[in-house]
């Protein structure tokens, strides 16, 4: 696979420029010349083979060769609310969601939850959404959401087929949900503390189950793609 880069805009002509850190890293870091190929990808599904016709400063002009529409998603939707954690935490669980093809996220704004992300720390979180699917080989960008209240997020899943929250002692075992694991997945993850009980039973009454993960305390992160994982193993097989 020959070296991927982002295009922010919908690409529908033969020509493209790319500016800002896509370009920066083509010329200073890559030292492209005309008649370097790569790989484009603007998040809506498809790539493009093109090869480089012009390096300037700041900018960079790419000839279209070819357009591919490959597939690297789930074969369903999988949204994760997820309590954040503190600092880079927040990067490393959201590169690794991106590898494992969560959908979307949802910062969520919880009871006992201590990292209230602001939008500065969500366009960073974007542009590390970016960087991941250039590793991994996504052609749709994971989506970030706006952070949403507890309350909110549970009413907005009402029509997920499959919505799950991590709780000890769970009503259900991890493996017994997934024999009937169908449709669309939405999964959800508290802050350290974990989730108040009114949090957890506000849930169960509008029809979420609660899985336990087991016996051991795990870290947010660690919670969050161990489930993303299981899921998108079951689903996915």
């Amino acid at each position: 696979m020959s070296d991927r880069y982002f295009v922010d805009k919908p690409i529908s002509i033969d020509r493209v420029t790319l500016s800002g850190p896509e370009a920066h890293h083509l010329i200073h870091v890559m030292r492209a010349t005309p008649g370097t190929r790569v790989t484009l990808f603007d998040g809506a599904g498809d790539e493009f083979s093109a090869a480089v016709e012009r390096v300037g400063r700041a900018d960079v002009e790419l000839s279209i060769l070819a357009r591919q529409s490959i597939d690297r998603e789930l074969p369903f939707d999988l949204t994760l609310g997820v309590a954040l954690p503190k600092g880079d935490r927040q990067k490393w669980l959201v590169e690794k969601a991106v590898e494992l093809g969560v959908t979307r996220i949802v910062p969520l704004r919880t009871q006992r939850g201590v990292a209230q992300p602001v939008e500065q720390a969500l366009v960073r979180l974007r542009r590390a959404v970016i960087e991941a699917s250039k590793q991994c080989g996504r052609n749709r960008l994971l989506q970030i959401d706006e952070p949403r209240s507890w309350p909110d997020f549970v009413a907005d899943a009402a029509g997920t087929s499959c919505r799950l929250v991590a709780h000890p002692a769970g009503e259900r075992e991890l493996r017994s949900v997934l024999v009937d694991l169908s449709g669309n997945v939405c999964l959800a993850i508290g802050p350290e503390g974990g989730f108040a009980d009114e949090e957890v039973a506000l849930a169960v009454a509008a029809g979420w189950h609660t899985v336990d993960l087991g016996p051991r305390i795990l870290r947010v992160e660690t919670a969050a793609l161990f489930l993303v994982a299981v899921v998108a193993s079951a689903q996915n097989t």
